[in-house]
């Protein structure tokens, strides 16, 4: 068993496994956050129109089935489908990294400053 002895302020003490994932792997406690970046405008996704746009310009359709809770994209010419959460709040690097294996060269995931 290895990691780290954090000691609480009520005088608890907690091994933490994975300390980097404890706090977002920031040190300064704070989660850090990602934006999808389309590479060839340089334009930071914002929401989900944006997103859509910048898709079907890439030959990504709506796809309309499925669970009324996602947002979904499909291209004629593959098999993929790109899932999404329909609240953009929930957007998180996860979804992010699917759309950049997906669409390789034309986005990139990037921290926020």
């Amino acid at each position: 068993m290895s990691g780290v002895w954090l000691f609480k302020t009520n005088g608890v003490m907690q091994l933490v496994e994975n300390p980097s994932a404890e706090n977002g792997g920031d040190h300064q406690g704070k989660a850090r956050r990602k934006a999808l970046v389309h590479l060839p405008t340089g334009q930071m996704v914002s929401s989900y129109n944006c997103l859509e746009q910048i898709l079907r310009g890439l030959g990504w359709e709506r796809y309309y089935g499925g669970d009324p809770e996602l947002f979904q994209f499909h291209k004629q010419s593959s098999i993929d489908l790109i899932s999404l959460p329909r609240d953009f709040s929930r957007f998180t690097s996860v979804y992010m990294y699917d759309i950049v294996v997906k669409n390789p060269n034309v986005f990139h995931v990037r921290d926020v400053v």
